[in-house]
């Protein structure tokens, strides 16, 4: 199989788990295992450009809900009196923990990428999603969510560093123990997610800057394919799976989650 075309095939890979609570990053690495793709082709520096796709879509799919919370920004040192500003500062101390998780204990977050992780993470957050979906009433809206509820949901999102764990389903998850409609939970997710994802890739794209290896054009090539297509499928995805959330629960996703860890750890016996 062609590298483009396996390059296509993982772009679609992340476009369609980044916004679902399956785990991209889980997706990426197994499908690297299960299928021996070139793994130094198609490392963490891919996933990262299969990232800025999906931080594309994104930016262009919740244009408006950006434009409104960028407008908070002249008066961002009053958020007492923009609800706007406030809401800023919320997401920038929400990207802490994922930030100081990243920086202070990335080499155990790289050593966590493998398999037999991957079977614990996607189980243990399955179950939990279960939990979330029999307790308690899911009426609120982001906007009523205080500080220390929105750091949590932030603890949330550091904790999906670790493969399997998705950073949609953590943080929807605990949007949802807080209270929050399942739609309201999915797009306070993915907004939160906004300035990680471009942490990430900015990071990433100074370290491949900084190497002493140059990119040549096929790699080029590469990475430009698996950026396009993880973007066009991410939008479609994210158009999806609010409309999806409005009338179902995360019940198919849990047997997902479930069904997949149980193919992987079959695999990994046999």
């Amino acid at each position: 199989m062609g590298l483009l075309l396996e390059a296509a095939l993982l772009g679609v890979v992340q476009g369609l788990t980044e916004f679902l609570p399956v785990s991209s990053s889980a997706h990426l690495i197994l499908a690297r295992s299960f299928f021996g793709w070139n793994s130094e082709q198609f490392g963490l520096p891919f996933d990262v450009a299969c990232h800025v796709g999906t931080l594309t879509a994104i930016l262009v799919y919740f244009r408006l809900d950006l434009r409104d919370l960028l407008s908070g920004l002249p008066r961002l040192f009053a958020p007492a009196a923009d609800p706007a500003a406030r809401r800023l500062w919320f997401i920038a101390l929400a990207t802490v923990p994922a930030v100081l998780v990243g920086a202070l204990l990335g080499d155990l977050v790289d050593a966590a990428r493998t398999p037999a992780v991957i079977v614990v993470t996607l189980t243990v957050v399955g179950v939990l999603m279960v939990v979330v979906e029999r307790a308690g009433a899911h009426q609120r809206q982001a906007e009523s969510l205080s500080l220390l509820e929105t750091l949590a949901v932030g603890v949330a999102q550091a904790c999906a560093l670790i493969p399997g764990v998705s950073r949609s389903g953590a943080t929807i998850t605990m949007g949802m123990f807080l209270g929050l409609t399942r739609e309201a939970a999915a797009r306070f997710s993915f907004v939160l997610g906004v300035p990680a994802m471009v942490g990430a890739a900015t990071l990433e794209g100074a370290r491949l800057v900084m190497a002493d290896t140059p990119m040549d054009a096929r790699t080029l090539q590469v990475f430009v394919v698996g950026m396009v297509v993880s973007g066009v499928v991410g939008y479609l995805t994210v158009r999806f799976f609010l409309r999806y959330l409005v009338n179902h629960t995360l019940n198919a996703f849990v047997v997902y989650r479930l069904a997949l860890a149980a193919v992987t750890l079959a695999w990994l016996v046999l």
